[in-house]
């Protein structure tokens, strides 16, 4: 009853703030809008489109707010006017009364605020979906004093979206059970993926943990800077960390005229996005406009500032390997390749025809090469990607969908910066160094450095081992194993030969090489 109560409430907000006319552009009905009106005690529509889908999304939550946030760094799919108004839900929802952060910090630390701060601003300086950010300073341990952030989550998170949760993925149960694409789609295990970042994002000290890791991870790029948490005032409701002075992005103009080359920001915005994905792995998820600065300080100048580190995402080495393998199969427009990593990976029924798929693949991403950002859309690429797969039955992965929507942050970001940015050519460079490292000789020496020790251990204990699985075969297989064990002797004294021999050759060679010089000495 509840999620057909909250399904109701949906409705009558869609229908209280006329986003049916927003949507159905042709509903000109008088009877039904008249029975509208009167389903929302008289809906006033005065108010710009725009204004109105923005105070929907607010009054409906905050999965809708996340929703709207994505939305609003599309500007090529949205008009003006409503991705102007969807900019605010990126760092200006309205705030919860200071008086409750203060008793959510006092009840965290067990002690009034004017002992775990020197000054603490009531005012807030960001308000977002889940929480928002008190401006403060710190007294540290050695009597030092330093300018920090204080996020407090909002009061209430837990119920509102455990809420909406629950519809959704009572209507993903439905589009499996009723849709010819549901199980291709895989609704429930996305909605499952959903519910762990938005429930991971409700715990701050799982936040600090991400922002320490990002950190460490991104030292040495010198592109990117993460503030320093405070551990010893971190809670799950509140998190204090470093104050970064940056400026937001989406200020564009006094970005560019305080002589920060847009340019090369675009471009850094590109290498520090595949870097997180592909070198580690780890990257932040939710990189909208909201969350992202720039640094004009004269020793950082020009470098982002990430903020809000609740939902990051990871990758395993597969799907990272997989990944590159395809990007770099469509930046060397090898779509026989892509089609072959779909079928490898299972992504596709083991009787796909690999050249209609390499057919379909082509036609969707051919006419998208060699052209700057503002002519192409990423999100288009996709949109026509998806349709295709239906034809291939092709099996919508859900942790790659937080990637996925990662993708098309860095696009918007990336179109608002510098439209002539060519994505492709941008990234290519990088992918195919990542791939290089991959399988050359300092990525072998890692792999044996790293699995040395373990090796070490197990290598004495072998014969051991394999004397007790021995005695307990029976005959057969012990004979099998005794020949395998001849065989790998054999195939041993083989390799030592070809080790000793190559190793005789080059040293026969650098004797050559150097009894002349000794003669002429």
């Amino acid at each position: 009853m509840r999620r057909i109560a909250r399904g109701f409430f949906i409705v009558w907000v869609a229908l209280r703030y006329g986003l049916d006319e927003l949507v159905l552009t042709s509903f000109h009905n008088p009877l039904l809008r008249r029975l509208a009106r009167i389903l929302t005690l008289g809906r006033r529509l005065e108010a710009p489109r725009g204004q109105r889908l923005r105070e929907a999304l607010e009054s409906l939550g905050p999965i809708f707010v996340k929703f709207g946030q994505v939305l609003s760094t599309r500007r090529d799919l949205l008009p003006p006017d409503i991705a102007d108004e969807l900019a605010w839900l990126q760092d200006r929802v309205p705030p919860f009364d200071s008086a409750i952060a203060v008793a959510t910090i006092e009840r965290a630390f067990r002690r009034p605020i004017g002992q775990i701060f020197e000054q603490f601003d009531t005012t807030p300086v960001a308000s977002a979906s889940i929480a928002q950010v008190h401006f403060a300073t710190l007294r540290l341990a050695d009597g030092s004093l330093r300018e920090v952030a204080v996020k407090v989550l909002r009061p209430g998170m837990r119920t509102v979206i455990d809420k909406d949760l629950e519809l959704m993925a009572m209507m993903a149960g439905w589009v499996e059970g009723l849709s010819a694409d549901g199980k291709r789609l895989k609704p429930r295990q996305v909605v499952a993926e959903f519910d762990k970042y938005l429930h991971d994002e409700l715990d701050l000290v799982r936040e600090a943990a991400n922002a320490a890791q990002l950190r460490r991870n991104m030292a040495k790029l010198d592109m990117l800077l993460i503030p320093e948490m405070f551990w010893d005032w971190c809670h799950p409701e509140v998190m204090v960390m470093e104050r970064m002075k940056g400026v937001p992005i989406a200020q564009l103009d006094r970005i560019r005229s305080a002589g920060v080359d847009i340019k090369k920001l675009a471009r850094d915005g590109v290498t520090i996005f595949f870097t997180q994905v592909f070198r580690d792995g780890f990257f932040h998820g939710d990189m909208h406009p909201g969350n992202i600065q720039v640094s004009l300080a004269p020793e950082t100048f020009g470098r982002y500032i990430a903020l809000d580190f609740g939902i990051v995402g990871t990758l395993t080495e597969s799907d990272k390997e997989y990944l590159a393998q395809n990007f770099a199969a469509f930046f060397r427009r090898d779509y026989k390749r892509v089609a072959e990593l779909h079928l490898e990976s299972g992504w596709v029924p083991p009787g796909t025809r690999i050249d209609e798929l390499e057919a379909a693949i082509r036609t969707v991403c051919e006419p998208y090469f060699d052209r700057p950002l503002r002519q192409i859309s990423l999100g288009m690429v996709l949109m026509r990607l998806f349709q295709t797969s239906r034809r291939f039955h092709v099996e919508i992965q859900p942790q790659l969908v937080l990637l996925q929507k990662t993708l098309l942050n860095i696009e918007g970001l990336g179109r608002q910066l510098d439209p002539e940015l060519d994505l492709w050519a941008t990234a290519k460079p990088f992918l195919e160094k990542w791939m290089a490292d991959q399988i050359g000789p300092r990525k072998l020496w890692e792999q044996l450095r790293a699995e040395g020790p373990r090796y070490a251990k197990l290598l004495p204990q072998l014969p051991r081992l394999l004397h007790d699985y021995l005695a307990q075969r029976p005959g057969d297989d012990r004979r099998e194993l005794q020949e395998l064990l001849a065989a790998h002797k054999r195939t041993h004294r083989l390799l030592q030969a070809v080790i000793w021999g190559g190793t005789g050759f080059v040293l026969g060679v650098l004797v050559m090489q150097v009894l002349p010089r000794l003669h002429w000495l």
